[in-house]
């Protein structure tokens, strides 16, 4: 951590409290310490490889595939989806574009996120992908515009006034300031977004996730994704590979 009052904050956490198993006796969080520290909580590196298992999970569907996931932080997110080694998908996600392709029904589409948030079951952009799969907030933590709080062991980070239809809520962990969940809903829309973190594990001094869970839902329709990592490399030398073949049909997005 970055912050010496963050450290502070931990201490007290951590000694007044007989650790990290209550915390609830915490009085008077500071939503500026909290968020500084979250935001000190986002790993730093050029580049990420990695190998997960995927789960996704429709009413009408459900599908488990392996994945290799490479990034070059802030400017390519790339996926790679395989079963039984054969690959059915590749994905390029930039900060402007999103480019995917399937090999069973040889459809291929390029443009912008619409295609991404109907994945995820919800609208969702480049930076807020990356901070979902690195364990940060998906959305900007301001200190003059949230609180924070201890709920159930848990720093408990939410906005001063929620919106009328925007409503955000987020924990974090006390060990190390990162997401344990986050949640969003839009009670006009009768749209619900949750994602849920396990345990962190520790690269090179950093936290990265092990398991998330993302749950949506839309108008009754709902959506499940369960990305387990398996093997994280940093700052490794990773290639973007991405070429739609000959002969593809393009997905028109209505």
């Amino acid at each position: 951590m970055k912050f010496k009052s963050v450290y502070i904050l931990l201490l007290i956490v951590l000694t007044s409290c007989g650790g990290t198993k209550n915390i609830s006796n915490v009085e008077d969080v500071s939503a500026k310490e909290v968020i500084a520290a979250h935001k000190a909580a986002a790993p730093e590196f050029k580049t990420l490889a990695g190998r997960v298992q995927l789960v996704y999970e429709t009413d009408a569907k459900l599908q488990s595939v392996t994945v290799s996931l490479r990034m070059e932080k802030d400017k390519n997110i790339w996926v790679k989806a395989s079963v039984l080694g054969i690959t059915i998908a590749k994905v390029l996600i930039t900060p402007t574009r999103v480019s995917y392709y399937e090999t069973i029904g040889k459809t291929y589409f390029e443009g912008d996120f619409a295609l991404l948030g109907d994945w995820i079951g919800t609208p969702i952009n480049f930076q807020q992908a990356q901070s979902l799969l690195l364990g940060q907030s998906i959305f900007t933590l301001n200190a003059s515009e949230y609180s924070a709080g201890v709920f159930q062991n848990k720093f408990k980070v939410q906005p001063k006034q929620q919106a009328q239809n925007f409503i955000h809520s987020l924990f974090l962990n006390p060990e190390n300031f990162k997401i344990a969940s986050e949640t969003l809903s839009q009670p006009q829309d009768d749209r619900l977004l949750s994602i849920r973190y396990g345990d962190y594990q520790k690269l090179e001094g950093q936290f990265f996730p092990s398991t998330i869970l993302i749950d949506t839902s839309e108008k009754g329709e709902k959506t499940k994704i369960e990305i387990n990592y398996k093997k994280i490399d940093l700052n490794v030398d990773v290639s973007f590979p991405f070429e739609i073949p000959a002969g593809y049909d393009q997905i028109q997005l209505n």
